[in-house]
């Protein structure tokens, strides 16, 4: 979210950022809102002044006994009365109308992200790992599962429709293993704290990190006063919603396993077979909370984290960088990950890396105590997945399957899998 004045003092470069997100420039719309607003301001505060000036000379006339003075002031502190209130209310409409404009404008890229109007304009970055020849048709993940008998979606759409599955028996527990592993490395290598966060938040914390209002479509609503996390990037950064944290704990680096559920309304007709797009799924979740001076390396240490675990995992993957009209709503830059499915014959994502600057602290009131004596400033936040958890169970069936139906476990979650090295066909 934006402070206006920022706006007012960098019209041009805000309008640019839009532009380049493929937006009509806003600044002109939004100034001339705040001249509004600033014009109630100054109509209620004279109002005031002027109140407060009556009441002392209504004093004075009483003490010099002129009561027909005083009763003439009387009669236009009341009338004032009526038009503060007016003014005031005004106000309040001037300034929630602004701010419901502000919240729905995307963050402004930073200079070093690609301009371009839809992911045709990314950029790859680099690449890691060669695809290696199967020597045999590759499958498709659910291929795989279904014929090992482990993977089941009627099942799960018997309970809850389309866009779930049942994975049971190895898979299940596969899967179980590829999220600890992704905690365990975060945690021991990577700096990262592990936290247990809740699942269903409230308003403002969706709003915080700009899931409220422009996608209320995508997301489960539990109860009224309560959503589903569409991901733990939710409930981690609002972990400093509206707190002042000392300069000295910054970096704070936060990660989490948790499910995750959207609605996927915008992906009618998208991966509508498997699991690649599911409306619940599992995810490990890497926030930052940073200054402004750590962001931008804390950005490549987050992406390089999340690459680490496809490096262990021996899976083959590149990194984009997100043109401007590719980008999420909140962010200045991002990276995708995307991994290898030789059963699609491409690169899928996997994990999105993403810096926003103060957008969602502006939004929750997120600031730290600097050190440099320049009072509470706004912190940057920064969120990525480090990864999702289904889509690396997809890429290591598709990866790592042998031509007899069976999948090689892959080293790195051997000590998760209590012994066996091969998922092979349930007896």
């Amino acid at each position: 979210m934006y402070d206006i004045r920022w706006i007012r003092e960098n019209a041009e470069r805000f309008d640019q950022g839009l532009k380049h997100r493929g937006a009509e420039p806003l600044s002109a719309h939004l100034l001339a809102m705040d001249d509004e607003r600033r014009a109630a301001i100054a109509v209620s505060q004279s109002t005031q002044e002027r109140r407060n000036a009556l009441s002392k000379e209504i004093g004075q006339a009483m003490a010099a006994k002129d009561q027909a003075r005083a009763d003439t002031l009387k009669a236009e502190v009341a009338s004032l009365k009526d038009k503060l209130a007016e003014a005031e209310a005004l106000e309040k409409q001037l300034i929630a109308a602004l701010d419901a404009e502000l919240a729905a404008v995307p963050n402004t890229p930073l200079e070093s992200v690609p301009v371009g109007s839809d992911e045709h304009g990314n950029v790859e970055t680099r690449i890691w790992g060669e695809p290696k020849p199967l020597g045999f048709e590759a499958k498709q993940h659910f291929e795989i599962g279904e014929a090992l008998g482990l993977m089941d979606f009627e099942a799960a759409a018997k309970m809850s429709g389309a866009r779930f599955v049942v994975n049971k028996g190895q898979l299940a527990r596969l899967e179980r293993a590829i999220g600890q592993f992704m905690l365990d490395l975060h945690t021991s290598e990577n700096g990262y704290m592990e936290v247990n966060p809740p699942l269903l938040v409230k308003d403002q914390a969706m709003f915080g990190t700009g899931q409220l209002p422009k996608f209320a479509d995508d997301l489960f609503r539990a109860l009224p006063d309560y959503w589903l996390i569409p991901t733990a990037e939710v409930s981690l950064t609002n972990l400093v919603r509206e707190e002042i944290v000392e300069e000295k704990t910054l970096p704070m680096r936060m990660t989490a396993l948790t499910h995750c559920f959207r609605a996927e309304a915008g992906s009618a007709g998208r991966d509508t077979r498997g699991m690649i797009r599911q409306h619940q799924f599992q995810k490990v979740e890497l926030v930052t909370i940073a200054t402004p001076e750590q962001s931008e390396a804390e950005h490549e240490h987050m992406t390089r984290s999340a690459e680490k675990v496809l490096q262990k995992l021996g899976l083959p993957y590149r990194v984009m960088t997100l043109c401007t009209g590719d980008m999420g709503f909140g962010s200045q830059k991002t990276y995708d990950i995307e991994v290898w499915l030789p059963g699609q014959g491409m690169y899928r994502e996997i994990s999105s890396c993403s810096v926003c600057g103060d957008f969602q602290a502006r939004r929750m009131n997120a600031r730290f105590k600097s050190t440099d004596g320049k009072g509470n400033r706004f912190v940057h936040t920064l969120n990525g997945s480090g990864l999702a958890v289904g889509r690396t169970l997809v890429a290591i069936l598709e990866n790592y399957q042998n031509q007899d139906g069976s999948v090689t476990i892959p080293e790195a979650l051997l000590p998760y899998m209590g012994g066996i090295t091969k998922i092979e066909k349930a007896v």
